[in-house]
């Protein structure tokens, strides 16, 4: 049932202690993080990179209004398809989440399985952002519009070969990104991100990771159906009013796998039953790289999902939790040794 790995590292007076719930792909963990908010008198805070996102519902498979009534959530829901988001957007947004949750006596709960949005937070390795120009990007994009996708894939071998080489000339919106930054930088792409400074977190955090897990084949199958849902409850549908509002795949918040492949299926370039199968096969691909990256997290306690009843497991990990060594005891909602 319950494993530790990693130490528990330095606990210091000034750090604030977070639980966040991690786990690949339909392993449970939004089950496990409404139980255990409930059971904390905690506030969940969503650790997704789709999620943020508006009218990306069925396919992110957000929490439903209702619930998120009964449990507040937080970082759901607050950019629109066509904006850009980064994880600098993020630690942003989560540090205003958690001072306001603290703030109302309330504990923050962060659960949810974008592996770089937890590092970008926790462990310290976000960077300095490359300079953005909306003007400049709009230049390029009108370029590549008027003299083809080529041409803008010459200008940049022409300044970042290595770019050039690595991107393919019809994947517009990395050539411009890669454009933008060399002609603001002066530099080339690997050169402009290896000179990034390192930016400071906005507050230390003193974190211990509750892991869920679940045999491969079981999770697969969780997949399968899940996958299946979502094209049953409206999934199309819901790709289908992003399009004709004008959201396509242009936006990063539309190259998930589900909505990409869904947007080649209204374009007549696959079926559906081959568009739920890309999703399905990518999303396979996907739970494996997330348990690489959650395996190396630290310290990490972890839980087979399928071992026992939804509730006999909450209570394992409470109990664990409420006496982890170190600063973990909850009183009545309240963080004590604060």
């Amino acid at each position: 049932m319950f494993s530790e790995s990693g130490g528990t590292g330095t606990r210091t007076g000034d750090r604030l202690p977070i639980i966040a719930i991690v786990g690949p792909t339909a392993v449970g963990k939004t089950a496990v993080s409404l139980l255990l908010a409930e059971r904390l008198g905690a506030e969940i805070i969503s650790v997704d990179s789709r999620q943020v996102y508006r009218y990306l519902d069925i396919g992110a498979d957000k929490i439903s209004p209702d619930i998120r009534r009964r449990t507040i959530h937080h970082m759901i829901d607050v950019a629109d398809p066509d904006q850009v988001f980064t994880a600098a957007d993020f630690v942003s947004g989560c540090v205003d989440a958690v001072e306001r949750i603290r703030a109302r006596g309330r504990i923050p709960l962060f659960a949810g399985g974008t592996p770089f949005y937890f590092e970008a937070l926790f462990g310290g390795m976000l960077s300095e952002e490359l300079p953005k120009d909306e003007d400049l990007r709009r230049e390029l994009e009108q370029i590549a519009a008027e003299q083809g996708a080529g041409a803008l894939h010459a200008t940049l071998r022409s300044v970042d070969p290595e770019s050039a080489g690595r991107l393919h000339e019809n994947d517009v919106r990395r050539v411009v990104r890669a454009l933008e930054i060399c002609r603001l930088t002066g530099k080339t792409v690997a050169e402009a991100w290896s000179e990034r400074k390192k930016m400071t977190p906005p507050k230390e955090y003193d974190v211990l990771y509750v892991g869920l897990t679940r045999e491969r084949r079981f999770l697969f199958e969780s997949i399968e159906r899940r996958v299946g849902e979502q094209f049953a409850s409206g999934f199309v549908e819901e790709v289908e009013w992003l399009l004709n509002n004008g959201y396509d795949e242009r936006f990063p918040s539309m190259q998930g796998f589900g909505y990409k492949d869904i947007l080649e299926y209204l374009r007549g370039r696959c079926s559906r039953e081959e568009a739920a199968e890309r999703d399905i096969r990518q999303t396979k691909a996907f739970s494996r790289r997330q348990m690489t990256w959650f395996g190396k997290f630290s310290p990490i306690l972890w839980y087979d999902t399928v071992d026992c009843s939804m509730t006999k497991l909450v209570d394992t990990i409470e109990n664990d939790v409420r006496h982890y060594p170190g600063r973990w005891s909850f009183v009545n909602g309240a963080q004590e040794g604060n």
